[in-house]
């Protein structure tokens, strides 16, 4: 099974290796889990977005999210704000800090975001858009990508202009959520939208949204005429998206399930990663919510006995205690040896 868009895509000088790429995510997708995602098959992956304002980027959490250090090309950066000359300084900024790719946010449906004119609220002021796309895209020499939703409300559906204005303006390739602003995350979202703008672009598409398996992302390929995938929520605990889907479209069968080893090696590896990013206490904390998702997708567990793993997990407080737990909980006499236990806290 092949899709008719699996033919090679390029975005300026790179070319993506396959059809599948990860999503942005505040909060998620930080080094560690990039890097896990592209270990995993993931052919691109996007940073969590970074203000355009360059005097906050000395805070923690500025500097962490920008940090790329041993990324595979191309290193892709999203930057998110409503002023257009302050874009184009982020834009360079970024791109001395190398930054291959230079990703515009204006999909982001976060209330703290939209409040500042930026993210999916800029998706209200076409001229706006224009001047932003325009500045950005003139003010770097590296590829500049586009991230909308289909508009901001069901009455406001402009995603066909405004990815008119981003082709016109040179934006190299387009992503789109099946969202408008104010669904945020909830209902459906829909690929008309995203078939009609492909339909009306010679620029890459990547479609986006409720991309949780192999056969919804063929499906969302043939329907849309999309490029390729982006994948988000759907990685949430299941890094292995990314070349489940692409043997997929390859092969047009589902790729094994990954063994309880593997599941405890990529476990454990991943927070590993978070400890020595973000240091034992932050990493400890951050390790709690991944472990969280890797339990949803968890299929040995009904969901009274993941939400009592997620308490024990959630009282663990050291990266020791962190590591012990992940080895019971991969075993294959899991519920021995936890959940038998009730507590597992340090």
């Amino acid at each position: 099974m092949t899709s008719a868009t699996q033919q090679s895509t390029s975005i300026g000088p790179y070319s993506l290796p396959n059809q599948v790429i990860l999503a942005p995510m505040a909060g998620v997708t930080d080094r560690p889990f990039r890097q896990l995602c592209r270990r995993l098959g993931a052919g691109w992956v996007v940073g969590e977005m970074v203000t355009s304002d360059p005097s906050l980027w000395h805070t923690r959490k500025s500097q962490l999210r920008m940090d790329h250090t041993g990324e595979p090309d191309p290193r892709v950066v999203q930057i998110a704000g409503g002023d257009a000359q302050m874009l184009a300084q982020a834009a360079r900024l970024n791109v001395e800090l190398g930054a291959q790719i230079i990703d515009i946010n204006m999909g982001c449906p976060a209330k703290k975001v939209c409040n500042k004119a930026a993210g999916s609220a800029l998706l209200r002021d076409e001229a706006l858009v224009a001047d932003i796309l325009d500045a950005v895209v003139k003010a770097v020499d590296v590829p500049v990508t586009l991230k909308i939703r289909t508009g901001w409300c069901a009455e406001s559906n402009n995603g066909v202009r405004i990815a008119r204005l981003a082709e016109d303006a040179g934006i190299q390739a387009l992503a789109v959520h099946g969202r408008h602003r104010e669904q945020r995350y909830t209902g459906w979202a829909e690929y008309d939208t995203i078939a009609d703008i492909k339909s009306c672009l010679s620029i890459p598409v990547i479609a986006n949204g409720d991309i949780t398996s192999p056969e919804k992302a063929a499906d969302v390929l043939r329907h849309t005429g999309a490029n390729a995938v982006m994948i988000g929520r759907g990685a949430q605990g299941n890094p292995w998206i990314f070349k489940q889907i692409t043997h997929y479209l390859q092969h047009g069968e589902q790729l094994a399930l990954p063994s309880l080893e593997e599941r405890r090696h990529v476990l454990a590896g991943h927070v590993a990663a978070l400890h020595a990013f973000y240091g034992d206490t932050m990493g400890v904390r951050i390790a709690r919510k991944h472990i969280g998702w890797y339990l949803e997708s968890d299929l040995r567990f009904c969901d009274a006995k993941r939400r009592e793993l997620k308490q024990q997990f959630n009282a663990l407080a050291s990266p020791e205690t962190q590591f012990d737990w992940i080895n019971d909980a991969m075993a294959f006499d899991a519920d021995k040896r936890l959940l038998a236990k009730g507590t597992h806290a340090a």
